[in-house]
């Protein structure tokens, strides 16, 4: 089941009333490429979400019912990737009619650094549409891969990073 923009705000507004007080959502992923009209929907749903605010989402998310999956992390760390600190000042805060979450989207940059964490043939075209809407240059790709850690394989992820670097964008 895929969810297009619409969709995922309907969902966010119903969950919203589960909350016990304001929380924020760093929208990462397809999910963030979806709510910033970079897609047209995500297969899943995806976030990161700050140590503080991730058990009041974790409660509300098991008492609104929405039939898909919903991948969450904690902190900035996405996939096997933990991303530096600044991550939430370089996010993208959307402007959406929800009272208790602050909705972010994850820079596209930062998308493009979790996307090849992992790599998967869904992740490449995903990358192509953040470095061309956003003009992101390899040079930034690569000095904000330095900056981050990660949970898996470095050797995986340099490999991963190569291949991105080689790759002919235009």
């Amino acid at each position: 089941m895929s969810l297009d923009k619409t969709q995922l705000l309907e969902f966010l507004e119903v969950l919203e009333e589960e909350l016990p007080r304001e929380i924020t959502l760093v929208a990462v992923g397809g999910t963030a490429l979806t709510l910033l009209d970079l897609k047209t929907s995500t297969i899943d749903v995806d976030f990161t979400i700050s140590d503080k605010d991730y058990e009041d989402f974790a409660k509300a998310e098991k008492a609104t019912p929405h039939g898909f999956e919903i991948d969450k992390w904690v902190g900035g760390m996405v996939f096997s990737t933990i991303l530096p600190d600044d991550y939430l000042e370089k996010s993208i805060p959307l402007k959406v009619n929800l009272k208790k979450i602050k909705l972010y989207a994850l820079h596209p940059l930062d998308i493009v650094i979790t996307k090849i964490g992992r790599l998967n043939d869904r992740d490449v075209p995903d990358i192509k549409i953040c470095v061309k809407k956003y003009s992101i240059t390899k040079e930034e790709i690569k000095q904000r891969a330095t900056q981050i850690e990660l949970a898996g394989s470095e050797e995986a992820y340099d490999v991963n990073l190569q291949m991105v670097l080689n790759t002919d964008f235009d």
